[in-house]
């Protein structure tokens, strides 16, 4: 049964409860939301903001694996529609749509050199011999489409590592998944057991890209090859 709020009142981050309008505490208890209050959902950020500052508030966290997703902001309804008739006003202005506007283009510069800078972070971790510079050059590009993404969730967007680190680790990631079985392996659930797998993989990799950095003769059932073939033919189809 939910708990009315007492020394929860200070609290500000919560885990989503149980049932509606409740919400959890790192300790496992469950707090109900107090009257008079709404949930401000993901997804619009300037609303999100200053809710947050607009005063007292419950910020409702979900961790998966090692990211934090969340899941809204529990506020006082009178704030939250206060704030977002504001917003809805200023939206409506000609200068909002032209600074909108200016920042949407300045995110696509951003992040257009970024996609640039991180193939070309890619294509120096491959490092490939002259005799398959076009094979690198297919390889870089379709690692780069996959990983640059906005809202990927790839490595390739995190900036707790240097460029070289990220492409490093989305050439690796790309490979094991197009390149090896891993995707249909049946791991057993032992903690270390996954990362095991995938430095034996990363491994394998590395051995792989090898032949292409020396220049040795490629075999015709190279699984890098045929991984690039499908690519190639399905940027074909679509």
């Amino acid at each position: 049964m939910p708990t009315e709020r007492k020394v929860m009142n200070h609290a500000r981050a919560f885990l989503p409860g149980p049932v509606q309008n409740t919400v959890q505490s790192a300790s496992g208890q469950v707090v109900t939301v107090p009257i008079g209050w709404a949930l401000v959902e993901p997804g619009d950020a300037a609303l999100t903001r200053r809710v947050k500052a607009a005063g007292e508030h419950w910020l409702i966290q979900e961790k998966r694996g090692r990211r934090v997703f969340s899941r809204g902001v529990w506020a006082p309804a009178e704030t939250i529609e206060r704030i977002k008739a504001d917003l809805n006003l200023e939206r409506s202005t000609e200068t909002f749509a032209k600074r909108k506007l200016a920042n949407a283009k300045r995110r696509e510069n951003v992040q257009a050199e970024y996609v640039e800078d991180f193939f070309g972070a890619v294509l120096a971790f491959l490092d490939f011999h002259p005799n398959y510079l076009e094979t690198g050059q297919q390889l870089a590009r379709a690692i780069t489409d996959h990983a640059t993404p906005v809202g990927s969730g790839t490595v390739a967007r995190t900036k707790r590592i240097p460029v070289e680190q990220r492409a490093e680790a989305a050439a690796i990631a790309w490979m094991r998944h197009q390149t090896t079985g891993y995707d249909d392996m049946v791991i057993p659930r032992v903690k270390g057991k996954r990362r095991e797998v995938r430095r034996m993989l990363a491994r394998r990799s590395h051995g792989l890209l090898d032949g292409y950095r020396q220049g040795r003769p490629i075999a015709a059932n190279c699984p890098l090859k045929r991984a690039l073939e499908a690519t190639s033919t399905a940027g074909k189809s679509t």
